[in-house]
């Protein structure tokens, strides 16, 4: 029996086809054809007039950590369950991580803790939406305005996914995707940056373009470009960005083949969270998720590292996840917790993601579930 892979990334068709025209064309560095081509489906999909591709979600991260102006000792809260990228793109600032706890249902930020680790040195709330499920995002807004601080999506996980009919990455001031092999659409690594605050985009494209008003050159509105402001080479090439397009031109497919599988798990494993041995993902009605990823919580880690090892055992390779940030040596040394995260430590040691990826056929997936089902209804 062939191994079954956590991720298999598909390929929507035309890859090769646009690689070529980048080569025919010696379009090789960013910032050309393909990358306006696919900050332009990005912009008609957010409905908003700018988006920036960047070489990684993580660049994407850091470009909001410096487009939120944080200085040394300022403060940015975010869940403590998320990658080391949200983070780290606030401690590159010399700013300080605040970690808060997780909702049991979501596993997003818990938004009624937010406003108790707010103090003087808040500057911005850092909002993960896991699994491609959004955070609740009206009232974290809310809680941002009433005390003036920036919010920014890390919506990684999210393309597509919506918040009360809205599109995630386009519910704050900023919004973060990522396009890595993992990804719904991928391009091998890659990101964007969405900018919803008007008065934020001049200098989201000056910090792009590396610190240089390059793009009013080109634009013809100067007549020379100058270092202007700090930035960094966040472009990807135009290889990556042709990558790209013909994944996000198919990636409707690919999220309605990953909701077939996705919704195949769900309703297979209900009788084992009516039996109290699993729980599924919950989703709330205003929510419409992308099928980024499907988890099972178990009972306890003894229970989750075997029905891993009992899958690998029968090469399926089921990963868990994240490693609390608030407790990683890291975390400890640059971050602040305000309080006890019980539902990030429990959560960490229990959940299991299984295999899901488009193009993945049903006898995968049943073979996944059987593997499951046995495993948790063995005696023990």
């Amino acid at each position: 029996m062939s191994s079954l892979p956590f991720n298999r990334p598909p390929l929507g068709g035309r890859e090769f086809e646009y690689l070529r025209q980048a080569f025919d064309r010696r379009e090789f560095s960013g910032n050309g054809d393909f990358t306006n081509r696919c900050q332009d489906w990005l912009k008609r999909r957010m409905g908003l007039a700018d988006a920036l591709l960047t070489q990684s979600c993580t660049a994407a991260l850091e470009m909001a950590a410096i487009l939120a102006c944080l200085e040394p000792g300022d403060e940015v809260i975010m869940p403590s369950f998320t990658f080391v990228s949200t983070a780290n793109a606030v401690v590159l600032r010399n700013a300080v991580p605040v970690f808060i706890d997780i909702r049991r249902d979501t596993l997003n930020i818990d938004e009624t803790l937010i406003e108790a680790a707010i103090t003087p040195r808040t500057k911005a709330i850092f909002v993960v939406h896991y699994a491609g499920i959004c955070a609740e995002m009206d009232p974290i807004v809310a809680i941002a305005r009433r005390h003036g601080l920036m919010v920014i999506e890390d919506a990684a996980q999210a393309l597509l996914s919506t918040y009360r009919g809205r599109p995630a990455g386009a519910l704050a001031d900023l919004g973060c995707f990522s396009f890595h092999e993992t990804k719904n659409a991928m391009s091998g690594e890659g990101g964007a940056l969405i900018v919803t605050d008007p008065s934020l985009a001049e200098r989201a494209f000056v910090i792009w373009e590396k610190g240089t008003n390059r793009r009013a050159f080109k634009l013809g509105q100067v007549d020379k470009y100058t270092w202007m402001d700090c930035g960094s080479s966040f472009l990807p090439s135009e290889i990556t960005a042709a990558v790209l397009l013909a994944q996000l031109e198919e990636v409707e497919r690919f999220n309605s083949e990953r909701q077939a599988v996705w919704s195949r798990y769900d309703e297979a494993f209900t009788d084992l969270e009516s039996a109290d041995l699993v729980r599924r993902p919950h989703v709330p009605a205003h929510c419409q998720h992308n099928s980024h990823l499907y988890y099972l919580l178990l009972r306890d880690q003894a229970t989750r590292d075997g029905l891993i090892e009992a899958l690998r055992v029968q090469d399926i390779w089921a990963p868990f996840h994240y490693i609390p940030l608030h407790s990683a040596p890291a975390g400890l040394r640059y971050g602040r917790t305000p309080g006890d995260l019980p539902v990030t430590d429990r959560t960490s040691v229990s959940l299991v993601r299984l295999p899901l990826f488009a193009g993945m056929c049903m006898e995968e997936a049943d073979r996944v579930i059987d593997g499951v089902q046995r495993t948790l209804r063995r005696p023990s």
